[in-house]
């Protein structure tokens, strides 16, 4: 009889524990499918999402420039002037506002007059910042231009502090930006008679490293004389004049925010900026061993969790920059992000060159929100880079293109350049895997310059879909249109031969009265558009 309760007993306290785990499972599913509000109105504005934090970097590295942007006037693959035709039409179409060039580390190395004139005047280099590679100097200073005309695209220059002198870089941008001078007779003597317009300078590139390595105070030294002894000569345009800033990994790099923008507050006369430029990528670690293909769901969600880091990352920038520059006279460019993973088997670790993943675009979506959750003082940003290398828009090989996830991506986010943040409100939920856990739904939402509200989801969940609903109350809903970014795995890839594998596809969204509602997929990034009155 004992035996009898003893047991009853047990099976009485397992199934108490049996009916909690069954209620935390079905209370954990509720969470995970229950229906997402998102919450907009139209009358809360904010500030202007500036168009340039949809920049672009190209260096010379790898087969970013050669072979991926300038094949040359002879070349069998259809060019115009020695830059390939399929890769300006497919920058054309995301709106590129700005380029930065020539580095990255190549710029304290780079020396403007090696690429100026005939192309027997062109001088050789090794290029010992990214595998050794030689560096002919074919793409200097007017293809650059030229390549920027074509797209339609504002310059980023990088100036040469490293290894250069202040002389060196004042004469670069009096060549391009004088008219009348013998500088600028030079350079209509090279092919272009009208002054370029030049609308950021950087003096130097992470000066705390490859571009130094300087201390904070020997960077302001060389930061103060460039800036004297610099100047733009072209009326047509007020050339921004950006400092270098830190690097979220690099421990030399602390305190430069401080140094400069304490520097900035007490300035003379005689030199100001206008920018201070940060870098932060998305690696997961030093050196990158995270595999940009066949990495699996614990190393999707650390490389997610450490993206997310920026709004930190920036938070604690603005901070310091508040403190001196309550007027927001300095912006914020982050003129270096992306992920930067394990390079592809095979190829030149030096080439930086690896796959791009549906969770790149992600990483994309997720640190566009960022910036523009910070569009007080974020007024620009650069992905790494343009094309081949790192976390590009476009891979090519010989005559072959293909776009990449994170390309499209930036095409979705075309309307937001240049328009008016919303005020929005939702319960991101979570995500969770081992003993990470992350916001699972993250969004966006601003009025375009063609009057429609347009609304960024990104579902950051790899295993379940969300339905949402965002109700417009005080508002007539005329028309609501929209389209994913899905792939069935985290770590699909277009290629040469699918290139369409990981492509952008409209989906329904319901309109019930002035409500909406649609359900998107894992791992997406959604982007509505719509008009209410």
């Amino acid at each position: 009889m004992k035996q009898f309760l003893y047991l009853r007993k047990i099976f009485a306290v397992t199934s108490i524990f049996a009916l909690i785990f069954l209620f935390n499972m079905c209370s954990e599913k509720e969470q995970v499918s229950g229906t997402v509000k998102i919450t907009i109105d139209p009358a809360q504005t904010g500030p202007e999402i500036n168009r340039h934090i949809f920049g672009h970097f190209t260096e010379h590295l790898g087969f970013g420039i050669y072979g991926g942007i300038w094949v040359g006037p002879d070349s069998d693959i259809p060019n115009t002037r020695g830059i390939r035709n399929d890769v300006v039409e497919a920058l054309k179409e995301i709106k590129v506002p700005n380029v930065r060039w020539p580095g990255g580390c190549f710029a304290d190395r780079y020396h403007w007059r090696e690429g100026i004139g005939t192309p027997e005047e062109r001088k050789t280099r090794i290029n010992v910042s990214w595998g050794g590679a030689v560096e002919p100097n074919t793409f200097g200073s007017h293809e650059f231009f030229d390549f920027l005309s074509q797209i339609g695209s504002d310059a980023f220059i990088s100036a040469n502090v490293g290894s250069g002198t202040v002389k060196g870089a004042s004469d670069w941008l009096e060549y391009l930006t004088s008219t009348g001078t013998a500088l600028g007779d030079e350079r209509a003597r090279n092919g272009n008679s009208e002054p370029y317009e030049v609308l950021f300078w950087g003096i130097g590139n992470e000066s705390w490293g490859c571009g130094g390595p300087f201390t904070p105070e020997e960077y302001i030294t060389e930061l103060k004389r460039h800036l004297t002894f610099t100047s733009n000569y072209n009326p047509n345009v007020n050339t921004q004049f950006v400092a270098v800033g830190p690097d979220s990994y690099d421990e030399y790099s602390f305190g430069y925010t401080e140094a400069i923008m304490e520097a900035w507050a007490d300035r003379t006369w005689t030199w100001d900026i206008h920018g201070l430029a940060i870098h932060n990528y998305t690696r997961g670690g030093w050196p990158p061993l995270i595999p940009a293909t066949g990495f699996n769901e614990q190393q999707y969600a650390e490389v997610i969790e450490e993206a997310l880091e920026m709004d930190q990352y920036i938070a604690n920038n603005r901070a310091i920059m508040d403190k001196y520059d309550p007027d927001t006279e300095v912006s914020i460019l982050v003129s270096e992000w992306g992920s930067w993973l394990a390079p592809t088997e095979g190829t030149d670790p030096g080439f930086l060159i690896q796959q791009n993943s549906q969770r790149d675009a992600v990483i994309a979506a997720l640190n566009f929100n960022i910036f523009m959750r910070h569009a007080e003082r974020v007024h620009g940003a650069n992905i790494a880079q343009m094309v081949n290398v790192l976390q590009s828009v476009i891979h090519t090989e010989d005559e072959k293109m293909v776009l990449t996830p994170t390309y499209h991506i930036f095409r979705m986010y075309v309307p937001f350049q240049g328009a008016t943040r919303l005020a929005v409100d939702f319960d991101a939920g979570k995500y969770s895997f081992g003993n990470i856990e992350l916001p699972r739904i993250d969004a966006i939402a601003a009025k375009g310059k063609d009057g429609k509200i347009y609304v960024a989801i990104t579902n950051v969940d790899p295993n379940n879909t969300a339905s949402l609903a965002l109700p417009f109350e005080g508002y007539s809903i005329e028309n609501v249109s929209a389209e994913t970014l899905y792939a069935s795995t985290i770590d699909a890839v277009n290629t040469y031969e699918n290139p369409d594998n990981v492509s952008p596809k409209a989906i329904n969204a319901s309109v019930s009265g002035n409500n909406i509602s649609l359900t998107v997929q894992p791992q997406s990034v959604t982007v509505l558009s719509i008009a209410v009155k």
